[in-house]
């Protein structure tokens, strides 16, 4: 079957950061994940937005927590694409969340094989990164097969590097204990993470900004080569002044890189890593 963006759609879940793909390609969804402020739960972008979210973090007493989209929330979006022949599926790794179960399910419920739902194994920008990769090879005409090849290649070279600004949001998320966050505070040390076979993992612990983007840039050159392809993506969770600052440190290991995203956190990547955090993504694709 060759595909094409006539016949094949994508659906992405807003763990994506990418809530403007529908409005960019016909073929593309977005499905929200949920917030919960106590007893209030928001849409993902559609009823909470970044700037919204990020001032009521500030000041809310509760720490929020986030759920996953329903089988049901799928089924409604794969029931608008019921003009395409094949729909890619594209979520937040397996093993932070329970969304990609949530479209599996979906997807045995829609029947046959029309729906492939991919466990993209990261989160954030890397996700929307996949989507356009598979959209230029549908702009000229693809298969299943050389998608699930760029899909193989991608798992093993789609790289993600992310620092927080406290470590407060990851210890209230239980990812770190509370002795460990106030040392972090009390040194000035900044944890550099990344993800790792679908799961956050520690690479190193810095102090202070300027070694945070040291490390950065240690490892996009270990990473990376000055070949075609290659594509960038920043994220900030409320701390913009970190876009100017990656990209010129990309453009200048990497002239040829290609910023392909920019984006604000949403509220369910927010709710993790808290206000200043920021995410570096590239991946340097064959097409």
């Amino acid at each position: 079957m060759n595909l094409t963006s006539e016949n094949t759609a994508i659906v992405l879940d807003s763990t994506s950061d990418y809530p403007d793909a529908p409005a960019r390609f016909p073929n593309m969804r977005f499905v929200p994940l949920y917030v919960r402020f106590g007893d209030d739960t928001y849409r993902d972008y559609v009823e909470l937005g970044p700037a919204d979210f990020y001032e009521k973090l500030r000041i809310s007493p509760v720490t929020p927590s986030t759920a996953q989209p329903t089988p049901q929330d799928f089924v409604n979006a794969y029931a608008e694409l019921s003009g395409y022949e094949r729909i890619y599926s594209l979520h937040v790794s397996a093993k932070v969340s329970g969304t990609f179960q949530s479209a599996e399910l979906a997807a045995q419920e829609v029947g046959g094989e029309k729906v492939i739902v991919v466990d993209t194994m990261t989160a954030s920008l890397a996700i929307a990164m996949l989507s356009h990769a598979i959209q230029r090879r549908l702009a000229r005409g693809t298969t299943d097969e050389e998608i699930s090849a760029l899909v193989d290649r991608f798992h093993a070279h789609c790289d993600v590097l992310f620092t927080v600004e406290t470590l407060e949001y990851l210890q209230r998320g239980g990812r770190i204990g509370k002795a460990q966050a106030i040392a972090g505070g009390l040194l000035n040390l900044r944890p550099v993470l990344g993800v790792k076979d679908g799961e956050v993992v520690a690479i190193a612990r810095v102090r202070g900004r300027q070694k945070a983007l040291a490390e950065f840039e240690r490892r996009f050159v270990e990473a990376t080569t000055e070949g075609p392809g290659l594509h960038v993506a920043i994220a900030h969770a409320d701390a913009d002044e970190w876009v100017g600052t990656l990209s010129e440190l990309a453009w200048r290991v990497r002239p040829n890189a290609e910023i392909e995203f920019t984006s604000t956190l949403g509220a369910v990547v927010g709710t993790h890593a808290g206000p200043g955090a920021v995410g570096f993504f590239w991946f340097q694709d064959a097409d």
